[in-house]
């Protein structure tokens, strides 16, 4: 329930208002204000006065949409004229930079003549990238669009008629699958015939609803051929049967109701009087045409959706605008036409099928969500909508011809519109190209879990790794058909009825005889722990890597790969490194997960070894800090001498690195104390690689980084193995895994 106080203070806290314009060139020195204006601005000035593309390239446009409203016809609040409309202008402001990193000015007109709007509209081309219309009246809203279309060369889009149509059609594909229907047989009935309604019901037309099967009611009853009152063009063309009928009377026998229109206007009677296996979409705002509950409690056989989010399948435009915009702007458009719509609807539509994200689960607190009648399109918190829609939204631009900066490469395009919104997606899609150039066999030891299986559909589907799963087969297989998965390509292996366990048996006997195991407790162990059995594979090259702890205490799986894995021959220390992505950088942290109270010379190893694995896994230079409480001596205590004497070691050992210490941390990492109070230092920079003087610090640092700073924690990866090993951390997501076992890929490939 949001209170009424609340919602005021959100909007006055700290500055009046919800968006803010920042500068995103330095504006600080003369120099600055020179380049920013005169006589710096000069320059691309005159590039665009000589070629006017140029103003893609040194302006905003290009990521420009203005929203614009005359508030006529406000969300449930009606005309409220534009000045009370702004909040929620600034409101979709918000969301199509929250969504897709679209920049926004809101536009509150002064008139209700259609006419002015036009006009006012046409005269902002040069700004912008693309119009949304929003929040005008019906019908004036329809012959607005139409004209602007018609007028204007770049994106116009009134998002009360497209955006409800999108998000609902989608939702109507997967109801009508679901259902076991055919779209071009349902008898549809609308509630409603404004701008949502008309533009739901000709899209649905477009997507195969046949027209002499639809039928629209307003506040005066059905809209049939040769009415007169309440009536105009665009209702004339929906006009369906010959003589007045109540909206009871119409659903009667319909296999599709929906609703964008008032509360309460449908009953439980007229819901019983639907067809066999019925399909409700009451979507008024914020109270539906019938409660989810009163509806579902008089049919156990319909599937319905409403605008509402704590209902199951709620009709959010934000699924459509912010994505639909992106992918016309990133093109160019000139329009955003049908074929961009339908392209929209059937991303969605196709996207609900996909396993859900951990992150998406979480956001909506844990619940079981899995492509059924209470999950036909996606949540507005799918990160994965971005990318699915702006792609089809694009690529139907291209299709269609009316794209100026056509694109081809589509995978490149996907991973910019990842690293649009997350820097952490970036640096993993570019781990995951590498590992998808030569995909390796990584063993799971929990390949029961159904995070691991979910991980596997996409390992798969990516062409990231070649999956062994290790446990019971009935079991995995049991799991893996309750997920609705397909892991065929997977391979299974029970260790007890493995064709190579005896051979394994004997070398990890001769391995670990003279620790106090004997053979038969090597069979046992090889049997009943998965995690020694895993690592045996890894040794006796039945697989390339491991990946496991999904549900086991870190040391757990750590221990029996260090115990029959020899370490790597560059190194004599294991250590764990996180890989921590900020919204515009990317750090490492080590030790953070294997080493207490490292010595000297441990501290150096692990400094050598986390800038070999920067270089490798990133080419990435690595600018080393040891940290410390001191700063170059400024304290002469023992803990901080020693993490001097390893930098002494280091760069002995490897003069070809940047490394200096010891320094504290905000030392290391602002370039201006760095430098100017320490000029004398090696770094002469920021430090991206920190290496911290015991387990407590590098832990404690890296997840207060993770929990209030922001950054992505991707890792660990375990340093010194001769072998890809892997350790996971225990209560990680799908996400976690997959970039674990593309990290193990990557460390396969080099060993």
């Amino acid at each position: 329930m949001i209170r009424k106080e609340d919602a005021l203070l959100y909007h006055t806290q700290e500055r009046p208002g919800k968006i803010e314009v920042k500068s995103t060139k330095p504006c600080i020195t003369q120099r600055d204000l020179s380049m920013a204006y005169t006589p710096g601005v000069a320059a691309p000035c005159r590039e665009i006065e000589k070629n006017a593309d140029r103003v893609f390239d040194y302006t905003i446009k290009g990521n420009l949409v203005a929203v614009v409203t005359n508030g006529t016809a406000v969300l449930g609040l009606g005309h409220i004229g534009p000045l009370a409309a702004k909040p929620v202008m600034e409101g979709k402001a918000v969301l199509f930079k929250r969504f897709a990193d679209i920049d926004v000015f809101d536009i509150e007109l002064g008139s209700t003549d259609p006419d002015d709007i036009i006009k006012a509209v046409q005269l902002l081309e040069p700004t912008f990238g693309g119009i949304n219309l929003e929040d005008i009246k019906a019908p004036e809203c329809f012959y607005i669009e139409e004209r602007l279309k018609e007028i204007m060369s770049i994106p116009v889009f009134h998002d009360d008629q497209h955006g409800t149509a999108i998000i609902s059609g989608a939702a109507l594909l997967n109801a009508l699958e679901l259902q076991r229907k055919r779209i071009d047989q349902v008898k549809v009935v609308f509630s409603g015939a404004g701008a949502a309604g008309i533009a739901c019901a000709e899209l649905y037309i477009k997507l195969g609803v046949k027209r002499e099967n639809m039928f629209m009611v307003d506040s005066n009853g059905l809209v049939y051929k040769g009415r007169e009152k309440g009536m105009n063009p665009y209702k004339e063309r929906l006009a369906n049967g010959t003589e007045p009928m109540s909206l009871a009377e119409v659903m009667n026998d319909a296999d599709v109701f929906a609703g964008v229109s008032v509360a309460g206007v449908v009953t439980k009677e007229m819901v019983k009087s639907m067809a066999g296996r019925p399909i409700i979409f009451a979507m008024a705002n914020p109270d539906p045409e019938i409660e989810y509950d009163e509806a579902t409690s008089v049919r156990d056989d319909l599937i319905m959706a409403t605008g509402r989010s704590d209902y199951p399948n709620q009709v959010n435009n934000v699924l459509g605008f912010p994505s639909i915009f992106r992918g016309a702007l990133d093109v160019r458009a000139t329009a955003i036409n049908d074929d961009m719509k339908i392209a929209a609807v059937r991303a969605l539509a196709d996207l609900a099928k996909e396993d859900i994200p951990d992150s998406v689960l979480r956001a909506y607190g844990g619940q079981v969500l899995r492509f059924g009648p209470e999950y036909i399109i996606p949540k507005p918190f799918d990160p994965r909508v971005l990318v699915w829609e702006a792609v089809a939204v694009a690529k139907a631009a291209v299709a269609s011809g009316v794209a100026r900066k056509p694109l081809y490469d589509w995978d490149v395009y996907r991973d910019d519109l990842e690293s649009r919104l997350s820097r952490s997606q970036e640096i993993m899609r570019r781990i995951i190209h590498r590992a998808q150039r030569d995909p390796k066999r990584i063993v799971f030891l929990e390949g029961n879990e159904p995070k691991i299986l979910r991980a596997c559909q996409v390992i798969l589907d990516e062409g990231i790794a070649r999956p062994i799963l290790l446990g019971e087969r009935a079991v995995i297989e049991k799991n893996i058909a309750e997920l609705s998965l397909e892991l065929d390509r997977a391979v299974i292996i029970d260790p007890r009825k493995f064709e190579r366990f005896d051979d394994y048996v004997t070398e990890f006997h001769r391995l670990r005889s003279r620790k106090g195991i004997t053979r038969k407790e090597a069979t046992k162990l090889l049997t009943v722990n998965r995690n020694y059995f895993g690592a045996m594979m890894v040794r006796m090259r039945d697989a390339d890597g491991l990946v496991g702890g999904v549900n086991k205490h870190y040391q757990e799986t750590i221990r029996p790969a260090l115990q029959t894995l020899p370490l790597d021959q560059q190194t004599s220390v294991i250590a764990g490194m996180y890989m921590m992505v900020f919204q515009k950088d990317v750090m490492f942290f080590a030790d953070t997960t294997v080493n207490i109270d490292p010595t000297t010379e441990q501290l150096a190893e692990i400094a050598i070894c986390a800038a070999d694995t920067v270089i490798r896994l990133l080419e990435i230079k690595p600018r080393i800090a040891m940290l410390s409480f001191s700063n170059f001596g400024s304290t002469r205590h023992p803990v901080a001498q020693k993490v001097a004497r390893a930098v002494q070691i280091v760069k002995k050992r490897r003069p070809d690195l940047k490394i200096d210490g010891e320094m504290q941390a905000d030392t290391a990492v602002i370039p201006e104390i760095l430098n100017r109070v320490y000029d004398f230092n090696d770094l002469r920079g920021k430090a991206n690689v920190l290496i911290f003087p015991c387990l407590d610090a590098g832990n404690i640092a890296y997840k207060l980084m993770e929990r209030l700073g922001g950054a992505k924690a991707i890792g660990p990866i375990l340093m010194g193995t001769s072998r890809a090993i892997h350790v996971i951390q225990r209560n990680c997501d799908v996400e976690d895994i997959v970039n674990a076992t593309s990290l193990a890929v990557i460390d396969a490939q080099e060993h």
